[in-house]
């Protein structure tokens, strides 16, 4: 991370020389776009740590671990897409619950949908895209998420 930031400071800086009173335009900008956004973000991460103390982990598993392959997944993607998580929590969580039996394909579209379907992140994805862009968006995640599933369970032998 720090080579990224590296980099920005140091293109942020070319454009500075090259160009300063463009540059603090597009970094006024940028301020409105990052303070606009801000307040949703907040509160969006607010509800899901509400949620996620609400829910405990052994209702996770509980219903994660259903005899039925089939619904297990759909759980898990349910789980997946009305909750945000950053990978650094995502990933270990899903060690822990391939350690409390719950499937790979099961845990493969948790982590997908996870990652890739926003629910909640709906409301500012609309703002910036349009409803028929994220809907569209969401979906093709969602497919992708699901066929990703399928794969891993094939490849682990779940399938079949």
């Amino acid at each position: 991370m720090i080579i990224i930031y590296a980099i920005t400071v140091l293109l942020l800086l070319i454009s500075f020389i090259k160009s300063p009173q463009k540059t603090k335009v597009a970094l006024k900008k940028a301020w409105k776009k990052f303070s606009k956004l801000l307040l949703p973000f907040l509160i969006m991460l607010m509800l899901v740590s509400v949620v996620f103390f609400l829910i405990p982990e052994e209702t996770i598993v509980k219903y994660m671990n259903d005899e039925s392959k089939w619904f297990s997944v759909f759980l898990a993607s349910t789980f997946g897409s009305i909750s945000i998580l950053p990978g650094f929590v995502a990933y270990p969580l899903s060690g822990i619950l391939l350690k409390k039996g719950i499937s790979y394909m099961a845990i493969s579209a948790f982590t997908t949908t996870l990652m890739m379907v926003g629910i909640i992140t709906f409301p500012i994805e609309k703002a910036y895209l349009g409803t028929k862009i994220t809907i569209i968006r969401n979906l093709i995640s969602l497919g992708i998420a699901l066929i990703t599933a399928i794969a891993t369970g094939l490849i682990y032998g779940e399938i079949l």
